[in-house]
C-alpha cells in the first residue's frame, strides 16, 4: 500500500487550504482555520474512511462495508465506497441531521435508522455485520482511521512550520489521534487544544480522569461530537497526544457559527465551530494557532438559528424611501 498522503492525493485535492481568519486574529497571534469542509463530502472524515477501505480492499474483495454514525462519518464511507467500487450501508439515529443524511443517499449507500443516539446505531451495525459478509468500518475503534485522518496534521505542519498550538473538536478521537501524532512527529513542541460540547462531555471526563467516564445523553447541536462512551484505548491515546481540553455551550457554537458566516464568509457545521468558541472563551497561548474546521454540513434548522445572532446591517436611506436589509 502507498502511504496514506500519496494514496489520498490520488483521490482528493490536497492539501486542503489554511487560511489566515482576520476576523479572529488579534496582536500576539494569528488564527489560521484549516478547511475540511472544502473536501467532497464537506468533512475531514473522508481522508479516514477512503484510507481505511483501501486497506481492507488490499487484503480480499469486500462485497459491502457498514457503518455507524451521526453522519459525516457515513457520508465518507459512502463515498469511499463509491470510489473504490464496492457497496456501503450505514446506519444513522433517527433525527440525524438531513445534510449528512441527505449526501450519504447521494452517494448511492443504504441508509437505516436505527434508536435514538450513535450508540445505539453502532450496535446496530455491528448485529448487521455480523450476520452478513460484511465489513464493520468502525470510526472509533479501526486502527487505519486515523491514520489517514493525521494526513492533514502533516499538512498544517508544512504549510504553517511555526504554529504553536492546533485546536481540534473531539467527538470519537480519531481525528485528533491521528493529526497529533503525524503533527507531533514532525514537530514535537506543537501544542493540541481538544474542544467538546458541553453536552457531550464523555471524553473531557474521561481525559481528566483517565478512565472510561460515559454519559446518558449527548444532547447538542454539534452531532459530530455527540459521543456518550468512550473507549479505553482512545482515553489513554488522547491523554499521552492532547495538552488540554475545553468545553463550549450551545450558545457559544452558535455564535461561533454566526461569526465565521458574518466575518469570514463560511458556513461550517457546530463541531467545527467549537475550535472557534474554544478560543473565544479562552484566548489562546502562541503567535500561530491554528483551528480545524472539521466540517460543514450544518443542519439547516441550526444554520437558520445561527443566522439570526447575526445582525442587521443599516443602509443609508434613499431618496424615495429607508427599506430594511434582509437577514443574511
Amino acid at each position: 500500500m502507498q502511504a496514506p498522503a500519496d494514496f489520498l492525493r490520488q483521490h482528493l485535492e490536497l492539501p486542503t487550504r489554511l487560511i489566515r481568519a482576520e476576523s479572529l486574529s488579534r496582536d500576539g497571534h494569528a488564527v489560521w482555520l484549516k478547511l475540511e469542509s472544502e473536501l467532497p463530502t464537506g468533512s475531514f472524515k473522508v481522508r479516514g474512511a477512503s484510507y481505511a477501505l483501501a486497506i481492507r480492499m488490499e487484503q480480499g474483495p469486500v462485497r459491502e462495508v457498514v457503518a455507524a454514525s451521526t453522519g459525516n462519518h457515513g457520508a465518507a464511507v459512502a463515498w469511499a465506497a463509491k470510489t473504490l467500487g464496492t457497496g456501503a450501508r450505514i446506519f444513522v439515529p433517527h433525527g440525524a441531521n438531513p445534510a449528512k443524511t441527505g449526501k450519504i443517499q447521494a452517494l448511492g449507500a443504504a441508509l437505516t435508522e436505527a434508536g435514538t443516539t450513535l450508540t445505539h446505531a453502532i450496535r446496530a451495525a455491528e448485529e448487521y455485520a455480523s450476520k452478513s459478509d460484511a465489513f464493520l468500518l468502525a470510526d472509533a475503534g479501526d486502527g487505519d482511521v486515523p491514520v489517514g485522518a493525521g494526513t492533514l496534521g502533516t499538512e498544517i505542519v508544512r504549510q504553517l512550520p511555526d504554529v504553536d498550538v492546533i485546536y481540534t473538536g473531539v467527538g470519537d478521537t480519531a481525528l485528533i489521534r491521528g493529526v497529533a501524532r503525524a503533527a507531533k512527529t514532525i514537530k514535537p513542541a506543537v501544542r493540541f487544544v481538544g474542544v467538546q460540547a458541553e453536552e457531550a462531555p464523555a471524553y473531557f471526563r474521561s481525559w481528566k480522569s483517565g478512565r472510561v467516564e460515559r454519559t446518558e445523553t449527548a444532547d447538542t447541536i454539534a452531532d459530530g461530537l455527540a459521543t456518550t462512551d468512550p473507549l479505553q484505548l482512545n482515553v489513554d491515546a488522547i491523554r499521552e497526544l492532547v495538552d488540554d481540553m475545553q468545553l463550549v455551550s450551545e450558545q457559544e457554537l452558535l455564535d461561533a457559527i454566526a461569526l465565521v458566516l458574518k466575518e469570514e464568509r463560511l458556513v461550517i457545521e457546530p463541531a467545527a465551530a467549537s475550535t472557534v468558541a474554544a478560543i473565544r472563551s479562552v484566548p489562546p497561548v502562541g503567535a500561530n494557532v491554528v483551528l480545524v474546521i472539521s466540517g460543514g454540513n450544518i443542519a439547516p434548522d441550526v444554520l437558520d438559528r445561527a443566522r439570526r445572532l447575526i445582525p442587521r446591517q443599516p443602509t443609508a436611506p434613499s431618496s424615495q424611501s429607508a427599506q430594511p436589509d434582509q437577514d443574511l
